[in-house]
């Protein structure tokens, strides 16, 4: 097995092998937790990969009810499991983050390949310091926040871009954004002119795609943003969606199917990747 990066990859990489493990064996919840230290909501919530199991010596209980004898296995499910309980470097802004947010930048960081749809602002990953500061600004009295949430907020999204530019294996990016995002103005001209020029600098990386869908494109439309994520582990392909309550993340084949095929249409409405720059330089000069 190839090992996964990040506590959170790993913390869903073992959640999804102790079900794959459970359902093999044919036990309930109920059933597989029955005379262990924790509950049947425990186990739930490990599966999902919402906590870890907060002992290696719970996993090996499990690991032997479930039959797993096979050293390497139970090694490597081990380490998974030591793993999914460091902290990411993200952690430190999980005060500051809505429902469900810290689970997803931290697959986002682990991800291997990632395929956004954005309709209404510019994708984080591909925005500005300023562009971002202007978006947390303008919502402050909105939504009530603090001078601190506004700053730790546009930390954490420029540090998230890092996983487009590290050295050492860089995040494949495929993004399409309605061309509306890169007209509708936030905050100044010079703002908007500067988050161009970022979009054109990042797409001309080698693993960086970016089309733009025109407003006169007669072709289908999404009117919600949605963001893919793929994995170089075992760990299934995951869907993103933001709601009022908070980012949503799902990994049902029947639901990541339906994202697929949307992100499929969308790709082939837009521009081709290559008019990308030509088409912001354009933005830039009727500005």
């Amino acid at each position: 097995m190839a090992a996964p990066t990040g506590p959170t990859v790993r913390r869903m990489q073992l959640g999804w092998e102790l079900k794959r493990l459970r359902e093999r064996c044919g036990f309930t919840l109920a059933e597989a937790v029955s005379g262990l230290t924790f509950s049947v909501s425990k186990l739930h919530r490990v599966e999902n990969g919402l906590t870890a199991l907060p002992k290696v010596a719970d996993l090996r209980m499990l690991l032997e009810r479930y039959g797993v004898d096979d050293e390497e296995d139970i090694a490597f499910l081990v380490e998974t499991h030591r793993d999914s309980l460091n902290r990411g470097w993200w952690a430190q802004y999980r005060s500051t983050m809505p429902s469900g947010m810290a689970m997803y930048v931290g697959l986002e960081s682990g991800a291997h390949s990632i395929r956004a749809w954005q309709p209404s602002v510019v994708l984080g990953l591909l925005q500005t310091e300023r562009y971002a500061r202007e978006l947390f600004t303008t919502a402050k009295p909105v939504h009530e926040t603090t001078t601190e949430f506004v700053e730790r907020g546009i930390q954490l999204r420029i540090e998230r871009k890092q996983i487009l530019t590290r050295r050492e294996k860089p995040t494949k990016l495929w993004a399409i954004l309605d061309e509306a995002v890169l007209r509708r103005v936030v905050g100044g001209h010079d703002v908007m002119r500067e988050q161009y020029e970022e979009i054109i600098r990042l797409a001309a990386l080698d693993h960086v795609t970016v089309q733009i869908l025109p407003l006169d494109a007669v072709t289908y439309r999404s009117a919600s943003n949605f963001t893919l994520l793929e994995f170089t582990t075992p760990l299934p392909t995951v869907v993103q969606s933001d709601g009022l309550d908070g980012s949503n993340v799902n990994d049902k084949d029947v639901t990541v199917w339906a994202f697929s095929r949307q992100f499929d249409a969308l790709r082939a409405g837009a521009l081709a990747p290559s008019e990308t720059p030509k088409f912001l330089h354009r933005l830039a000069r009727e500005m």
